[in-house]
């Protein structure tokens, strides 16, 4: 069945037509666990991480795959990625404090952020931190400080932002010149942070990262920014005796959101990455470094879905047929944020014919609140469970309480059962912090 390319991949169409995840009836989650609910497949999870580890076993000895945990971060998905060996990336001091409260070894966590406060960084190195990947030279300085008045030495990596554009959304580039992120090429600002690097007592500056941006299809991208870093790691080597002991090469590889995209395979981007390091440095005549990626949405995307209730259902003659479900742009922001695509399905009726166009829309006060534009539905109800694949990455991740929607559970189906990972909002939650006026409340 064709629906197995964009949902999780032990699920199925089960005997009474309903959407199954592992063997665990959506419409019956949804019943137990309330809506909108995310809904995540352990096994996909573990088969994700384990086809990024055979792929690099398959070509070099010496690498590490590390989770982006940007894309969906909580105490569960961080244990499942060390159990299957990995490392992390964090990128605020919430990140790096879910991660250690997972009980994640703190060498194997890097730090990432163009903006790490000095309340950050100092929680880090009092607590342990595998590496810190500096972004700037005000960070540079900052963390030698702070390193020096522990009278440590922090390995560190220098994120270079090398010029290539991406072939995705402008929104989602991180790479190009005109980047936030990391040093540039222009009047050798990178060899710059290179040097004051090597100079300072405190850092141990053991390589090079680099991320040219997020949900890519083709790899051309990818095989150039490695060419521009080796360059960069032979300059400096030359000029400065830098000894890259790390590289460094991002993430970024997409996922099929609909039927029609066509991503590259994890074994393909792994080569990309592999020979593009092993061809470039020796090019330049330099030994071979660890070789490093940091997936987040090709490892969660596609092991989770949401799942919503059809609210109401409203025509518009002539026009347009609108499908409302109970939740949106609170729990699922990228339509809005960058146009992203998905599919859908009643989970209910899985297996009847596609008869109806309808626009899912959220139920916020918000008209750009449209989960997908002109989707065909087997005949959709009131009441019925409306199913997104692909939401296992950045979607809980940026949910929000717009509207005081209070922010969905999380569970972790396997093997027929289910179990929250992530507890459901309660509206006594979206007040817990605030305050009354004196003398009211």
């Amino acid at each position: 069945m064709t629906h197995t390319l964009i949902y999780p991949s032990h699920s199925r169409h089960g005997a009474s037509g309903h959407l199954e995840i592992d063997g665990c009836d959506v419409v019956d989650l949804a019943a137990e666990f309330g809506t909108p609910l995310f809904i995540y497949e352990e096994k996909t999870l573990e088969d994700q991480c384990r086809r990024y580890q055979e792929a690099f076993r398959a070509r070099t000895d010496d690498f590490e795959v590390i989770y982006a945990s940007k894309a969906f971060c909580c105490l569960a998905v961080c244990q499942l990625v060390e159990r299957e060996g990995m490392s992390i990336d964090v990128s605020s001091g919430g990140e790096y404090h879910t991660a250690l409260a997972s009980g994640f070894p703190t060498h194997r966590i890097f730090f990432h952020g163009n903006n790490k406060t000095e309340a950050e960084l100092r929680y880090a190195l009092e607590n342990g931190v595998g590496f810190v990947v500096v972004d700037s030279f005000d960070e540079l300085r900052l963390l030698e400080r702070l390193a020096a008045e522990r009278g440590e030495v922090q390995r560190v990596l220098l994120r270079i932002t090398p010029g290539v554009e991406a072939h995705t959304h402008e929104y989602i580039q991180t790479g190009q010149l005109d980047s936030k992120f990391g040093f540039g090429l222009v009047e050798g600002q990178a060899e710059e942070a290179i040097r004051l690097a090597l100079e300072a007592a405190h850092l141990d500056p053991i390589g090079v990262h680099a991320h040219i941006g997020s949900q890519i299809f083709e790899l051309e991208g990818f095989r150039r920014a490695i060419a521009v870093l080796v360059d960069l790691i032979k300059r400096t080597h030359d000029s400065l005796g830098f000894d890259c002991r790390y590289v460094n090469v991002g993430g970024g590889l997409g996922i099929r959101y609909t039927e029609s995209d066509v991503p590259v395979t994890i074994d393909e981007y792994v080569d990309c990455k592999v020979r593009g390091v092993q061809e470039e440095m020796a090019r330049v005549g330099l030994p071979m470094p660890r070789v490093l990626v940091e997936p987040g949405r090709s490892l969660v995307g596609k092991a989770g879905i949401t799942a919503y209730r059809v609210g109401t259902m409203k025509e518009v003659p002539g026009i347009r047929a609108y499908l409302s479900v109970d939740g949106g742009m609170s729990d699922n922001i990228r339509p809005m944020l960058y146009d992203a695509r998905y599919e859908a399905m009643i989970a209910d009726r899985a297996d009847d014919e596609l008869d109806t166009l309808v626009t899912v829309a959220g139920k916020h006060c918000e008209s750009s609140d449209i989960l997908i534009k002109d989707v065909m539905l087997s005949s959709p109800r009131v009441g019925d469970v409306l199913v997104l694949p692909a939401t296992g990455a950045y979607c809980y991740a940026m949910a929000s309480n717009y509207n005081g929607n209070p922010r969905p559970a999380v569970v972790m189906a396997r093997d027929g059962k289910a179990r929250v990972i992530v507890e459901r909002e309660t509206y006594d939650d979206l007040v817990a912090r605030q305050l009354p006026l004196e003398g009211r409340g």
